[in-house]
């Protein structure tokens, strides 16, 4: 018989193996599939030719589409982390009463669901818009807002994580040393605090990219996300570009994990989703 230690080994090895073929193999599918490129409603797997056609071929509407989304995602990444780090500080280091309370506001968008959040913004823009004269339904600014609201929990929630952590004695030191307040914020508490900034603006980024329910409802005719022009694509005709878009998108995608992990360092970025 296999010795116990040997058998645990298998068994973790069997147990990743699924895990990684059950992520990637999706993944894998559709980047074979966009090498072959045929008029046909449907997909052909394994591909039956290589070509890029599929890929010389993609209409500029997805392009337009993918950068409206990345302009979106950046403002809301910069927005929700100008939010949600001053908020993470009060929460953590304020002797308020009912800190509980308000930590807990500030993750109650990730309770709620995002075609709630969706409606909700459209009826409320509807009302707030010619009262103030704003076109914010099926506008950038009313798009950005709105993933605001559903991507700073993230950021709360991750820079909190960092400071319970976070050792005070540090600045403590700075200011017995002479710096000031301001001083040490910036060239001790920020540095530290990189890697929940780091990743918090990642989950930020990625949340408003690739949402899809909060902007069904509040893109416009012509400024529509990236994954709205995919559905809608997919929704109503199938079109073998959407596999080569698709494949560029999620490249670009693991080039940005692959790049935010190698600026924070792996092992700190991991432990982050780890400090709870």
């Amino acid at each position: 018989m296999l010795h116990y230690r040997t058998r645990r080994t298998l068994f973790s090895i069997f147990v990743l193996t699924i895990a990684y073929v059950t992520l990637l193999a999706p993944i894998v599918f559709v980047m074979l599939s966009s090498f072959d490129y045929g008029q046909r409603a449907y997909v052909v797997f394994p591909p039956e030719q290589f070509t890029l056609e599929g890929y010389w071929r993609i209409p500029s509407r997805y392009w337009e589409a993918l950068w409206f989304s990345t302009r979106v995602a950046s403002v809301c990444m910069v927005a929700a982390c100008a939010i949600g780090l001053p908020a993470a500080i009060g929460i953590v280091r304020s002797s308020l009463p009912g800190k509980a309370t308000l930590l807990a506001l500030f993750r109650a968008p990730m309770q709620i669901p995002a075609v709630v959040t969706g409606v909700a913004f459209l009826h409320l823009y509807y009302l707030v818009g010619p009262a103030t004269g704003l076109p914010l339904v099926g506008s950038f600014l009313g798009l950005t807002i709105a993933h605001v609201f559903a991507a700073t929990p993230y950021v709360v929630g991750t820079l909190v994580s960092v400071l319970q952590h976070f050792d005070t004695n540090l600045e403590e030191a700075s200011l017995s040393l002479g710096a000031g307040r301001w001083a040490t914020f910036t060239q001790v508490t920020l540095p530290m605090l990189k890697p929940g900034i780091f990743a918090g603006a990642l989950y930020a980024f990625m949340i408003s990219f690739s949402e899809v329910p909060i902007a069904v409802f509040l893109s416009g005719s012509k400024q529509v996300t990236f994954p709205v022009e995919v559905f809608n694509s997919m929704l109503f005709d199938f079109e073998p570009t959407i596999l080569a878009i698709s494949s560029i998108v999620t490249v670009l995608s693991l080039t940005l994990v692959w790049l935010v992990q190698w600026a924070v360092g792996l092992d700190k970025f991991v432990n982050i989703g780890g400090a709870d």
